[in-house]
């Protein structure tokens, strides 16, 4: 081999070296020896839920898409955010857009696609493999039909949505499982003897996770269920049972049993990966993960009831309906 060649092989190799070792990682650890989880983060993305029907089994978009979709976030935002034309003339009522609570200012749903293993996910559900939530059960399907008619009843708070009476968020941001949803979609994670603490942005929870040991009796029900946690090499595993009736993700029930799994693979990303099983409503298990992502902030308070006018309100109408003998049975988009 001529000293050319050797020359070339030798830098070749040490490309291949440095590019390994950049692309390692290796997890800061606590005292005890455990996974450093601790600090600030968010799992806003772009990446829904389920993958659109038209994807199949697609489960990755090209660089090039991925840039176009967050281009496009971008683009609604700054268009969203782009003074009135003060000097437009409306022709008439009927053709006004219609007036949300927020604009995209107040948001915040995430501008790019979700990034795990390399690659830039059409959904956070990558099993089954279609990325889409499995079928209800028929018994599901019943109560969810239930739940949609007496949706708008007003009897009194214990029969509005858990979301407008400050319990738990709307969707499933606090959980389990955990999932972004249109704004406030930071968590803390603190560890310590123990136990690892989850405090959600959203409303004021705080997921209690339990090392080692076993759940509790049945017969206890807890808001977020009742969370234990082991370590699995460098992965924190959390099986989590026995939530309320009145929590449910999806047409969740109360026998529904979510398996998380929290890796650190990157100073800045934690993999979430999550697994919901419950043959009540559904046909099948399901998995999904979806990316942590550090942030250099602070979580601060979620004044919940603080000026939420929303749920005397639609009370009070409930009640004048029903003097009148024309209940309301009104609605509240807060779920």
């Amino acid at each position: 081999m001529n000293a050319d060649r050797l020359t070339g092989l030798t830098a070749f190799l040490m490309t291949i070296a440095g590019g390994a070792m950049a692309g390692e990682y290796k997890v800061s650890r606590l005292p005890d020896g455990t996974p450093d989880l601790q600090g600030v983060w968010t799992n806003s993305t772009a990446t829904p839920v389920e993958r659109s029907a038209a994807l199949g089994t697609r489960r990755a978009f090209t660089e090039a898409e991925a840039a176009a979709i967050q281009k496009e976030a971008l683009g609604r935002v700054a268009a969203d955010a782009a003074p009135s034309d003060p000097n437009k003339k409306i022709e008439a009522i009927s053709n006004l857009p219609p007036v949300g609570n927020y604009n995209l200012f107040w948001t915040d749903r995430g501008m790019s696609v979700a990034v795990i293993d390399g690659e830039y996910r059409t959904s956070m559900i990558i099993d089954p493999p279609d990325g889409r939530i499995p079928s209800l059960t028929a018994e599901a399907r019943q109560k969810m039909l239930s739940r949609r008619e007496n949706r708008g009843v007003a009897d009194g708070p214990e029969s509005r949505g858990l979301g407008e009476r400050c319990i738990l968020s709307f969707g499933s941001s606090s959980g389990p499982p955990m999932l972004p949803t249109m704004y406030n979609s930071y968590y803390q994670i603190v560890q310590g003897q123990g136990y690892v603490a989850i405090l959600v942005e959203m409303v004021h929870d705080v997921r209690m996770i339990r090392l080692g040991g076993e759940h509790l009796p049945g017969s206890i029900r807890k808001w977020m269920g009742d969370s234990v946690g082991h370590w699995e090499g460098d992965t924190l595993v959390v099986k989590t049972k026995n939530f309320r009736a009145e929590q449910n993700f999806r047409g969740s029930s109360e026998n529904m049993v979510v398996t998380e799994r929290f890796t650190r693979v990157a100073a800045d990303k934690i993999v979430y990966k999550f697994t919901i099983d419950d043959p009540t409503t559904f046909a099948s298990s399901f998995t999904g993960e979806l990316p942590f992502t550090s942030v250099d902030s602070n979580v601060y308070e979620y004044a919940c009831h603080e000026g939420n006018y929303a749920l005397p309100g639609i009370l009070a109408a409930e009640r004048e309906g029903e003097r009148k003998g024309t209940p309301t049975k009104g609605g509240s988009d807060a779920e």
